[in-house]
């Protein structure tokens, strides 16, 4: 079932009222000159004000930069911005780009910001593109533009006002987050994990908590995960080990057999629904050995500020509650000027990644639903499948440039591996060529995982600095904590 939102200011029977004229802003940084001097070509501040833009050039504007709304800014701007074809700007709410599959992680404490964190500014100068800070608020398809949420900064004042971004090709990649199905609590006491702060947020409260347990005497920290996908199995794993790092640096929690409960909700019958079940087997056999508590076929009714219901009448206490059930579209994309969506609110695409209703607005991710062929599968929300869409919209869009036809995606499965702490994992590959599948699990699995985030970073800085930056993050770590401690 699919269904249109409304455009933005419409109602019921009459037109969409104009949205205000936008005013002018002044630039964050001035234009700056090559290095050869003065006189000589000059190239604007990646900072630079996405309304300036160069008379007569096709501007290809990309809102999100995920893991597919960066790649596909690197690998257009060193195409086509760089041989001046077009402008390419990406816009994003946040100045640093984190890897969604690494944010349990990034929560947990046991990777450092600096190691996972690419500076959009930075990667806009070195590949031929320009960055613009700001939230996407809503489209206006007649005019062929975007209008961003006025900017305000830690303090409260305002660095921009509302604006409008005008756009030739619109791409929208702004990702999905978690869908809390309208369970009562969920918003106001239980903790997501769709961003860098989210994650940064969660890592507080779980040093809030061990701290409140060392000095109350009070016992484990009792953490509840709400959902046995991917996101939930490998959060869980992780706190298991750093919590017991961070109980160690105490007395009275380190004292404990065990410094925190972990318990996984799973309302489906079992875990990794995604999976074959010889992994979800194994991988709850995982769980169980690292003490973690994992319940299926328990749909939760209702989270408070220290328990969760569930249906069966339990309440499980909980210092902290982590919900991963299940995704969807941002609630921006109803605002997206009659957009086409589906039930879990994204974006519908054609195999060529356009919008239904639009030639010139595309867009693909866990934002956008796509089904390359008739009466098939959608294309799952995973991080290859964005990798794969972005490598082919970029080809696609050099190509729509010189008129040629767009090519249809088709998503080619590689697998899957799910991270079970530092140093297991376990997962199945598939051959490209073959379509043959193997199972992995132990130290193979954990390298093969670590090695996807390397080729992630491949893709966007290149072997040689991917692998210099490999080199100094490990010899920083060597001096530091092996959990984040503040």
């Amino acid at each position: 079932m699919t269904r249109v939102c409304a455009p933005v200011g419409a109602a019921p029977g009459r037109p969409a009222a104009p949205l205000p004229e936008s005013r002018p802003v002044a630039p964050m940084r001035q234009d700056v000159r090559d290095a050869d001097g003065g006189g000589r070509r000059s190239r604007r501040s990646a900072w630079a004000s996405g309304q300036q833009r160069t008379a007569g050039q096709h501007r290809i504007v990309i809102v999100g930069g995920g893991a597919g709304g960066l790649e596909l800014a690197t690998r257009l701007g060193d195409g086509v911005g760089r041989r001046g074809r077009a402008e390419v700007l990406l816009i994003d709410t946040a100045l640093t780009h984190v890897w969604k599959p690494m944010l349990h992680e990034l929560a947990a404490g046991t990777l450092r910001a600096q190691e996972s964190e690419v500076d959009f500014l930075q990667q806009a100068r070195r590949h031929g593109f320009r960055f613009h800070l700001g939230t996407l608020e809503s489209l206006e398809r007649s005019h062929k533009q975007v209008w961003l949420a006025p900017l305000i900064d830690e303090e409260g004042e305002q660095i921009a006002p509302r604006r409008a971004i005008g756009y030739d090709t619109l791409v929208i990649a702004v990702g999905s987050v978690v869908n809390d199905f309208r369970t009562p609590g969920v918003p106001e006491h239980a903790l997501a994990l769709d961003s860098a702060n989210d994650a940064h947020r969660f890592h507080r409260r779980l040093l809030a908590a061990c701290m409140r347990a060392e000095l109350r005497d009070q016992g484990p920290v009792d953490i509840v995960i709400v959902g046995g996908g991917a996101t939930g199995v490998e959060l869980a794993a992780e706190l298991s080990e750093a919590v017991s790092e961070i109980a160690s640096y105490g007395s009275r929690l380190a004292a404990l057999p065990s410094p925190v409960r972990l318990t996984v909700v799973e309302a489906g019958p079992r875990l990794l629904a995604a999976l074959p079940e010889a992994i979800a087997r194994e991988v709850h056999e995982d769980l169980r050995g690292l003490g973690i508590d994992v319940r299926v076929q328990q749909r939760v009714t209702a989270v408070e500020a220290d328990r969760v219901l569930l249906a069966s009448g339990v309440g499980l206490p909980a210092d902290l509650t982590v919900w991963a059930a299940g995704i969807q579209g941002p609630d921006v994309l109803e605002r997206l000027d009659g957009l086409e969506l589906n039930q879990q609110r994204q974006l519908v695409v054609r195999p060529t990644l356009q919008a239904t209703l639009d030639d010139d607005v595309f867009a693909f991710g866990d934002c956008a639903s796509c089904v390359p062929v008739p009466g098939g599968a959608p294309v799952p929300p995973r991080a290859q499948a964005a990798h794969q869409e972005a490598k082919l919209l970029a080809q696609g869009l050099e190509q729509r440039l010189a008129g040629r036809t767009l090519p249809v995606f088709r998503f080619h499965e590689q697998g899957a591996i799910v991270s079970l702490g530092r140093r297991n994992a376990v997962g199945r590959l598939v051959g490209s060529v073959t379509g043959r599948a193997w199972t992995i699990e132990g130290w193979i699995a954990r390298t093969t995982y670590w090695m996807l985030y390397r080729r992630h970073l491949a893709t966007l800085h290149g072997v040689t600095r991917t692998a210099l930056a490999t080199l100094g993050g490990w010899l920083a770590g060597r001096a530091q904590p092996r959990v984040k401690l503040h």
